[in-house]
């Protein structure tokens, strides 16, 4: 296969959750009937952003993975012989959670899943209360269209996480988020913010040598504006897609294995890497330098 075609959906959640499903199932029809063939649900699809607030009482959210939504959508997936990216509040044990998207291939297979491994911790983003860090490592499948890797959110600004999964063949990194802005920082720092969110990740993109697709909610939960602009880059970094910023829609790309080919064979990252100088990327800093 030369090519396929992604999708990206974006929307305002609501308090129920079987709404939020329902409105998820609808876009994902919408996308597959636009032609894509992998698509990619934004972070916790089918609850509001709790994070927002410390309360016990949204552990209740949480389900099993695999469990009844991956069901659910696993034969939506096989109906539409599609693959599917499907980010969800995971219930591991009592008292244990994860931010986790679960990938299901075109024929309704659930492949496995992914445990977002960067927990953040700031006003308006309270996830260390809720998810523990992931620990099934970074992770790529093959799918009935290509090889996909999936990192969620706050792993989309760590390069470390991109390359890990980069280096085990994923043609396309899949990053649901849910990121906004606060009404005190739009003002004077919100251009730059979405700025330094995009430029990150299409710099993945170059510096792996493939393309990166960031899901992302809209509409406004709180204080908390998310700003939608859902995008697809290529391995040149350059934005291939991009939604609006505050309306619900599906955004679809062409994801061509040529000219990603093309790209890695002109730019050779990956052959030039100083394997052998790296030893000191697993400290947490380098406190006195040799």
């Amino acid at each position: 296969m030369k090519s396929f075609t992604i999708g990206l959906t974006q929307f305002a959640a609501g308090e129920f959750v079987a709404s939020n499903l329902d409105l998820a199932e609808r876009q994902v029809r919408e996308a597959a009937g636009a032609g894509a063939n992998v698509i990619c649900l934004q972070e916790m699809v089918s609850t509001l952003y709790f994070c927002r607030t410390e309360d016990p009482a949204h552990f209740s959210l949480a389900e099993s993975i695999p469990g009844a939504t991956t069901d659910r959508f696993a034969s939506i997936a096989k109906e539409l012989g599609i693959v599917l990216v499907l980010p969800l509040f995971e219930k591991r044990a009592t008292g244990l959670y994860h931010n986790t998207a679960a990938v299901i291939d075109a024929d309704g297979t659930f492949l496995g899943k992914y445990r977002k491994m960067h927990i953040p911790e700031d006003p308006g983003f309270h996830e260390k209360f809720y998810f523990t860090p992931g620990d099934l490592g970074y992770r790529a499948w093959d799918t009935a269209f290509g090889k996909i890797g999936v990192l969620i959110c706050w792993d989309q600004w760590y390069p470390e996480a991109a390359r890990l999964t980069a280096m085990q063949g994923a043609n396309v990194i899949f990053y649901p988020t849910a990121i906004g802005w606060l009404p005190e920082e739009k003002p004077t720092l919100g251009a730059a913010q979405h700025t330094a969110w995009e430029t990150v990740q299409r710099g993945h993109a170059v510096a792996n040598g493939c393309y990166i697709a960031a899901a992302n909610r809209i509409g406004t939960e709180g204080e908390t504006e998310f700003w939608g602009q859902s995008f697809v880059a290529n391995p040149y970094g350059e934005v291939v897609g991009r939604a609006p910023e505050n309306e619900e829609a599906i955004l679809t790309a062409e994801i061509d294995l040529e000219k990603l080919e093309e790209f890695r064979r002109i730019w050779p990252f990956f052959r030039d890497r100083r394997i052998d100088s790296y030893g000191q990327i697993g400290e947490r800093w380098i406190d006195d330098a040799p």
